[in-house]
């Protein structure tokens, strides 16, 4: 018998008396099983304003063209467009990964572009990308702790077991991770992303590299442990299955962000 996803991923918080742990990956349920709260009792995770940005070399190209999103926890949002559009070059600057060339940005009360900007990386945002970026020579194992280590977290290795317990893949965390398939790959991205409890996740093209059935367990994976685990996420994809799941779907086109109405 399946057991639910939040009962799952509650053993992130140590508790007396724990023997066992589920040893099955839990597939989540639909977009239409979750009910949302009304904004005004949710807590802002991310809010930006006016958000430019502007490549001077060789010629000059503004990508993104006074940009503003508002995501409140619970919240998944879709942003598609293009190939070359600058998708990506927005969620690196709403991940703090790169600077725009104008504009605020607040990730979870804080501004987000100050100098302190890698603490606040590693307290409030998890990462997945499309190539997986996990590092081939280390165990699964290793690989969730990274975050968790580079924070100087304590107890990570049981909250890392944890969760690779909530993806499926607990069997694997001794197995180097160049061994796994792309699916299994994805999987343990989800899990190291989640491992510092961030309370915004930053997707990629998460499932670009992965067949139908893959893509189809990560999307779920996905968006089962955003509204479960009351997460910010922001996705990009050209994956049209994926955007219907989330709760906006936005459409980044000649540098300006608009909300899509029609999905």
């Amino acid at each position: 018998m399946k057991r639910p996803l939040r009962k799952i991923l509650s053993y992130l918080l140590p508790r007396k008396g724990s023997k066992t742990m589920p040893s099955t990956p839990i597939l989540p349920t639909r977009k239409t099983d979750y009910v949302a709260s009304p904004r005004s009792i949710k807590r802002c995770i991310l809010r930006a304003n006016a958000l430019t940005k502007t490549f001077l070399e060789p010629l000059r190209c503004d990508i993104l063209k006074d940009i503003s999103l508002t995501v409140y926890e619970g919240e998944t949002i879709a942003i598609m467009g293009p190939s070359g559009v600058g998708k990506s070059t927005l969620l690196h600057i709403l991940g703090t990964l790169d600077a725009p060339s104008s504009g605020s940005l607040e990730i979870a009360g804080r501004d987000a572009l100050g100098v302190a900007n890698t603490l606040l990386r590693n307290q409030h945002i998890g990462f997945i990308f499309q190539s997986y970026n996990l590092l081939d020579e280390y165990s699964v194992l290793d690989n969730v702790m990274m975050p968790a280590k580079i924070a100087r977290n304590k107890n990570h290795e049981a909250q890392a077991v944890k969760l690779l317990e909530s993806v499926g893949l607990a069997s694997h965390k001794n197995h180097l991770a160049k061994l796994l398939s792309g699916g299994e790959k994805q999987r343990v991205a989800i899990a190291r992303a989640l491992c510092n409890d961030p309370d915004l996740i930053l997707a990629d093209e998460p499932s670009g590299n992965l067949d139908d059935t893959n893509s189809a367990r990560i999307h779920e994976l996905l968006i089962s442990s955003a509204k479960e685990l009351n997460k910010a996420l922001i996705v990009v994809t050209h994956n049209f299955e994926l955007a219907k799941q989330c709760d906006q779907v936005y459409t980044l086109y000649d540098g300006k962000l608009t909300l899509d109405k029609s999905v």
